[in-house]
């Protein structure tokens, strides 16, 4: 009705300018369809210049992350486009009211043409955010990027559906209908997508996995650094830089290991043992006792074990045999040396558990285990601390007479067999 009047406003005006022009004739028309086209690029340029330079100005002073992100997913560029085609998709059927064909098919290109910005402009928005929380370190706590590609799903659908409609002309309530119908067939489809929705919602409920978490998972060869949380996988770079891609249920339904607690933890377990030849355990005499209190970390602890056993001793009312008396011996002393040498050590955590224990015996001698935590949980610096610590242990063994077990080797016979053969060259007699 106001386009009816409109027009023969303007077509009164014409005419008195001496100008005839039918009110819906095609020349006016196309001046009502250059008018809106004019209106449109007008709140274009509005948009453009003033609102969004407006918001920008504002979000570069509250924040400016926020910004970038909008910036690189190039969220208002889509905002712009999206004023300008409202405006004509409003103006538009009315500019061509009498031309009913031409009016249907422009209001259903139009009125898609919405739907496809907007939802560009929501996938934008939802791709900034995404970035704005990584940037955040929320990631680390919640798989964002599993809720936003469900939302873009759930999102896609709908602008299907309602594209449908548009173009049946038919309210989208019939076609959302017609989905139940379709549900078995939804499920099996999106069965991998569906099961990583839940487990991703069971991974961020149970804080089981977050970005950058060093995981272990032996059924899919996985062993290093998350890189990304997404709706059906997880992304992992393995130490070797291969990438393994681990489905987000596999996570829920298998055993894995999450190193992360090691690492917030500040240590970094040692968790190694040394084999002592048991034929080189031996009391010791006085004299070496004597001599080992040189080394100032074993001074209490001899000085207390010397007191403690010569006090048992002493009172001891039996036949001062051997088997009778308490004596130290060499593999003691050297549990209690490595005791105090890992309590004196910089690198190992001086709040955490740390002990020098003996394992079960087996045939390659006695195990004597270092159990210990590093300060420290870089990698590289454990290693070398590690190392280091028994490369002191193998070297320091022989001043407590004690060996450690090495299997017979080649060089062992090799050895044997020159001994041998200077033997038989000393004892056989001469001519």
């Amino acid at each position: 009705m106001l386009e009816h009047h409109v027009r023969n406003y303007i077509s009164d005006k014409l005419s008195s300018f001496g100008i005839n022009s039918d009110p819906y004739g095609l020349e006016l028309t196309a001046v009502f369809v250059l008018v809106v086209i004019g209106v449109a690029t007008i709140s274009y340029l509005i948009t453009r210049h003033i609102i969004v330079r407006t918001i920008t100005n504002v979000l570069h002073r509250a924040n400016k992350p926020l910004l970038e992100s909008f910036s690189n997913n190039k969220v208002f560029e889509k905002l712009t486009l999206l004023v300008p085609i409202t405006i004509l998709d409003l103006l538009i059927p009315l500019a061509l009211g009498h031309y009913n064909l031409l009016s249907a098919i422009a209001d259903k290109l139009l009125s898609i043409s919405i739907l496809v910005i907007f939802l560009a402009m929501l996938f934008a928005l939802l791709d900034a955010l995404n970035d704005f929380a990584t940037s955040k370190g929320i990631t680390r706590r919640m798989p964002i990027k599993s809720f936003v590609q469900l939302t873009k799903l759930f999102a896609f659908f709908v602008g299907i559906v309602v594209s449908m409609s548009i173009l049946a002309s038919e309210s989208p309530v019939i076609f959302l209908s017609g989905l139940g119908v379709a549900t078995g067939f939804v499920m099996l489809v999106f069965k991998d997508t569906i099961l990583g929705f839940v487990a991703g919602i069971q991974l961020s409920a149970n804080r089981m996995i977050s970005l950058n978490d060093w995981i272990e998972m032996d059924a899919y060869k996985a062993n290093g650094t998350v890189e990304e949380i997404s709706l059906t996988t997880v992304k992992v770079r393995n130490f070797d830089n291969t990438v393994s891609m681990l489905p987000a249920y596999a996570l829920v339904q298998n055993a894995f290991v999450n190193w992360q607690g090691m690492s917030d933890s500040g240590g970094r377990r040692i968790k190694r043992a040394v084999n002592i030849d048991v034929n080189s355990i031996r009391f010791m005499t006085d004299e070496e006792v004597e001599s080992l209190k040189d080394i100032r970390i074993l001074r209490e602890y001899l000085f207390e074990k010397t007191k403690e056993i010569k006090t048992f001793n002493e009172e001891l009312d039996d036949i001062p045999h051997l088997g009778n008396i308490r004596q130290m011996t060499n593999m003691g002393i050297f549990r209690a040396y490595l005791a105090a040498y890992l309590r004196t050590h910089k690198d190992i955590h001086p709040y955490m558990m740390f002990m020098v224990r003996q394992l079960e015996p087996t045939s390659e001698g006695l195990p004597l285990q270092i159990y210990a935590f590093t300060n420290n949980t870089d990698w590289v610096f454990y290693e070398g601390v590690q190392a280091d610590i028994f490369d002191h242990i193998y070297s320091i063994m022989p001043l407590f007479d004690l060996r450690p077990f090495q299997v017979f080797g080649g060089n062992d016979a090799v050895a044997l067999g020159l001994s041998n053969a200077n033997r038989s060259s000393i004892s056989k007699p001469t001519v």
